[in-house]
């Protein structure tokens, strides 16, 4: 449609149409309720049914309708002045309710395997050591079905504890997610299922919001409108991470289809909508795509906007599978954002055997997870800071490039990235004076390059000196001050980025 100018909706009365966590959300965000976020005019819905389509899902974000319509009914919406433009999403009845479609084959390894391997890799182990599995965060899933969530045993305590809040089919229109496919169910499983002792989904704890935005027996438009259309459910119902491990490129209708050049940030439909979603202060967390063995060999749509967190695959040495999808972006920008365990990875079948698979889509729900442990942490940051977080401490951010982005991010680096934020200068020495057997050594910012470190007595004596490179992950580290007598010495820090002598007390 062409404008809101007569909705009935206010940004001055925002509850009407976004839920009191939702407004929560923003607000500890600073995020202000604009033009975009209202409701479309039902009015104008109401004139597009009226002139004989029919009607179903709306879009804030996009001011736009989904319909159902023949070619003479789309000529006699054309001629209504309310609306500005209308596009084929995809051919022939797609909404009649409820259906139950074929499923897509999947292959995968029906090896049994453990997720210590996939937590480890990313420090999720850890923090769930530290007692952050999620609680209170609500993350929400948007795949191509979810069967045998709602019967297999270890999604049961989700239930049991009432932490499915929300689930929707968007591709059939109906209420019924736990069908079509079990791609959905796989990755739900990294984040979600628990089996003791056997199988440990990454944020387990968490609230959960299930969607089925992708149609597994075809592929079309219709599927990107579907994502944003859940995705602007997400936001009224105060989702904080949404997790889509899904992609688009290649279409059934070829005339739909996305080429390289498309992968700027702003082209693609989904691209634009995890874009919005972001911008309302929700973490979006998608797969980076498994051509990178193929033709096409580039990330997939959404992996290409800004300020979203898109996933590579690794295996368990760390290493990128050669399935994973490269960078760049067509205007330049390094993707994937940040790895982890593609290879091999661990999931829940809906019958409840644990199996493992391969693919960024399993990669993507693990630094869901992640996302959710840091900001369980650190509840005070905006999505925006956990993002930067998430990016900036992980193994290889001082020379990312476009095979693993900025590496392998890990919840301890995440917790030394941010805590050293707070620290005024180059570097800080604690505690001091010290009367123990070490020193804790911490720099504002790791440089990932190698450096000296040299300890003397105040007449000038080398007591110690030795060269590491220090990262977020090993940040701070110990100096050992166990043979010195009491008195004052000085440690200095030497690299190419850095030169620095601090005083040391030792009592």
């Amino acid at each position: 449609f062409k404008d809101k100018v007569n909705t009935p909706y206010s940004a001055s009365e925002p509850e009407k149409f976004l839920s009191a966590r939702s407004l929560e959300r923003r607000v500890k965000q600073k995020i202000d309720i604009v033009p975009e976020d209202l409701p479309v005019d039902p009015a104008n819905v109401n004139l597009v049914k009226n002139a004989g389509a029919k009607t179903f899902f709306t879009s804030r974000w996009m001011n736009c309708l989904l319909v159902e319509a023949d070619l003479a009914t789309v000529q006699q919406i054309q001629l209504l002045p309310q609306v500005s433009k209308i596009v084929l999403a995809a051919p022939g009845e797609k909404l009649a309710g409820g259906r139950i479609k074929k499923i897509r084959k999947r292959t995968s390894p029906e090896n049994s395997g453990a997720t210590g391997v996939q937590l480890e890799q990313l420090g999720l182990d850890r923090m769930q050591d530290e007692g952050y599995h999620g609680e209170n965060k609500f993350v929400a899933v948007f795949d191509s079905g979810f069967q045998g969530v709602d019967a297999a045993t270890p999604f049961q305590s989700i239930f049991l504890d009432g932490r499915l809040k929300y689930s929707f089919d968007f591709v059939g229109n109906s209420g019924n997610v736990y069908q079509y496919d079990n791609h959905g169910t796989e990755v739900f499983s990294v984040i979600g299922a628990k089996v003791a002792g056997a199988f440990t989904g990454g944020a387990y704890g968490a609230d959960f919001f299930l969607a089925v935005t992708e149609d597994a027996s075809s592929e079309y438009r219709v599927e990107e409108y579907n994502w944003l259309f859940a995705a602007e459910k997400a936001d009224s119902a105060g989702v904080d991470i949404i997790s889509t491990s899904l992609g688009y490129n290649e279409f059934d209708d070829p005339s739909m289809n996305y080429t390289a050049s498309s992968l700027d940030g702003k082209t693609a439909v989904i691209t634009q909508a995890a874009t919005m979603a972001m911008q309302k202060g929700m973490i979006v967390v998608c797969s980076a795509g498994n051509e990178g063995s193929n033709s096409w060999h580039f990330i997939t749509a959404p992996a290409d906007a800004n300020g979203i967190l898109s996933i590579g695959g690794v295996d368990s040495q760390g290493l990128r599978a050669p399935f994973s999808s490269v960078g760049p972006t067509a205007d330049n920008r390094i993707k994937p954002d940040v790895m982890a365990l593609g290879l091999g990875s661990a999931v829940v079948k809906p019958n409840g055997a644990i199996a493992s698979d391969n693919g960024t889509s399993f990669a993507c729900p693990l630094v869901a997870s992640l996302a959710a442990g840091v900001w369980q942490a650190y509840p005070l940051l905006t999505s925006k800071e956990v993002y930067e977080a998430i990016v900036m401490s992980a193994d290889q951010a001082h020379n990312p490039d476009n095979l693993k982005g900025y590496g392998l991010p890990n919840f301890g680096a995440i917790k030394n990235f941010l805590e050293a934020s707070e620290i005024n200068d180059i570097m800080t020495i604690h505690p001091n004076p010290v009367s123990n057997s070490t020193v804790s050594v911490t720099l504002k910012r790791p440089m990932d390059e190698p450096l000296t470190v040299t300890t003397y007595d105040r007449l000038g004596r080398i007591l110690s000196e030795s060269i590491l490179t220090v990262t977020w992950q090993n940040n701070p580290f110990q100096i050992s001050v166990e043979e010195m007598p009491a008195g004052m010495y000085f440690v200095k820090l030497k690299s190419q980025s850095i030169s620095k002598v601090i005083k040391l007390i030792k009592v």
